[in-house]
């Protein structure tokens, strides 16, 4: 092994100030576990005035993206810099330059990771990106390594700081969605343009991610259900908690037999669920597995320094791979074929709230609509309203499959006794009442 190993680094943002910090700070550690020091060669940036966290000798930075992807001593690129299309070419470039690639690019490996793997195997480079799912929590390393043996059956988790900080706040404190909204902004939890976080685009990629690695499957970002949190009102959160439940933006991987489902969507947990204590912007991810059974995985899941030390510890892997001269070999094509569950597959309880007519013989109708399908209730609450002549109904159905469930509720719209469906939600496990 040579006597440093040189390291490119493209993006000096948030996560690439952090591992410029920990590969400073740390070198000692490095070199204990890996026999010799890590030095930064070259950095891309996009303006080479502009003032920075961290301090490094202006000769390091570049706005040339060929000084790291093309120079022949260095040996690891980081990709910290985010981007889809353009960055896909930089680490393709790398790769067949014989580079090893750390990425924390989520959007990317969701969408390119099955291509971007095969030519990293091809060219006998490692490509790592454990950073790209929860931030500092090592949970991809955890399905690959440490569950290796088990196989994986569930998936479960909040996988989005943003949206469980809005949720945490909203639900905890009655405040309104904007204005939480706002404060996440400010606070840096939230982009300017918070559409990927709310609308649960960025859990969605995380989950194909996960579903991927956890079930050995070729799952597509288009395989994913995917349903934001813009419409969750404080009546549900309300509702939810007089029920014993709270809710949770969670991404869901579940696999029955050789069929699977992935899902992202507003989630009632029973308050006694681990999940459901899970607040602000931290993540945790649930595992089932046949033999381990349960565990979970709890921490920040993103920030400078957690999501900078879960690249930081994908570059040491590839570094004792340099060692051990067994670089390009992790990488395990999916053992089975993808096999996504239709409708009437999967099964779940759901929470309803509706506006009806208050008139004799209405809710009789609409059990009898729910009969039909063979939905039964679990839970029923059926309150007045300030409206003349309307009355709420709250319920939480008992399991059902998701095609009669959707039945339901389109021939719910339908009925004249109905004035309007209100909202719709998942329910894991059981509440109180």
């Amino acid at each position: 092994m040579a006597k440093h190993v040189s390291v490119g680094l493209l993006g000096l943002g948030t996560v690439g100030s952090g591992v410029v910090k920990i590969i400073e700070n740390h070198q000692d550690q490095l070199i204990h576990q890996v026999g010799c020091p890590v030095k930064i060669k070259k950095v891309l940036v996009r303006d080479l005035y502009k003032k920075r966290e961290v301090q490094l000798d202006s000769s390091l930075l570049t706005t040339d993206v060929n000084e790291v992807i093309q120079d022949p001593d260095i040996d690891v690129v980081i990709e910290v810099m985010g981007g889809v299309e353009e960055t896909r070419q930089y680490l393709l470039t790398a790769l067949k330059n014989g580079k090893h690639v750390v990425t924390a690019n989520k959007d990317l490996m969701a969408l390119y990771g099955t291509e971007l793997l095969a030519v990293a195997s091809e060219n006998g480079c490692d490509l790592f990106y454990e950073a790209s799912v929860a931030g500092g929590i090592p949970i991809l390393r955890s399905l690959v390594d440490g569950l290796a043996s088990d196989r994986i059956t569930k998936m479960m988790g909040i996988v989005n700081g943003t949206t469980n900080y809005i949720l945490t706040k909203m639900s905890k404190y009655g405040r309104a969605y904007e204005e939480v909204l706002a404060e996440a902004q400010a606070l840096g939890y939230a982009e300017a343009d918070p559409t990927s976080d709310v609308e649960g685009l960025d859990a969605a990629r995380k989950m194909a991610i996960l579903a991927r690695l956890g079930f050995s499957m070729n799952i597509d970002l288009q395989d994913v259900y995917v349903k934001g949190i813009t419409g969750i009102t404080e009546e549900d959160l309300n509702y939810s908690k007089r029920l014993g439940y709270t809710m949770k933006l969670i991404g869901m991987a579940h696999r029955d037999g050789e069929k699977v489902e992935v899902s992202v969507q507003p989630t009632l947990l029973p308050d006694s669920h681990p999940l459901a204590s899970v607040n602000d912007e931290y993540n945790a991810v649930y595992v089932y597995g046949e033999a381990v059974g349960e565990t979970m995985f709890y921490g920040p899941g993103a920030g400078s320094l957690p999501t900078a030390t879960a690249v930081v510890s994908d570059l040491v892997a590839v570094m004792k791979n340099m060692r051990l001269g067994v670089n390009g070999r992790s990488a395990v094509m999916p053992q089975y074929n993808k096999k996504l569950k239709t409708n009437s597959e999967i099964f779940s309880k759901y929470f309803l709230r509706i506006h009806v007519k208050d008139q004799v013989g209405a809710f009789a109708k609409i059990t009898s609509l729910f009969s039909e399908r063979g939905v039964s209730f679990e839970k029923i609450l059926q309150l007045p309203l300030k409206e003349k002549d309307l009355a709420e109904i709250v319920l939480v159905t008992h399991k059902a499959s998701l095609k009669d469930y959707e039945e339901v509720l389109q021939q719910l719209r339908d009925l004249e006794v109905v004035a309007e469906v209100k909202s719709s939600y998942r329910v894991e496990g059981d509440g109180v009442l």
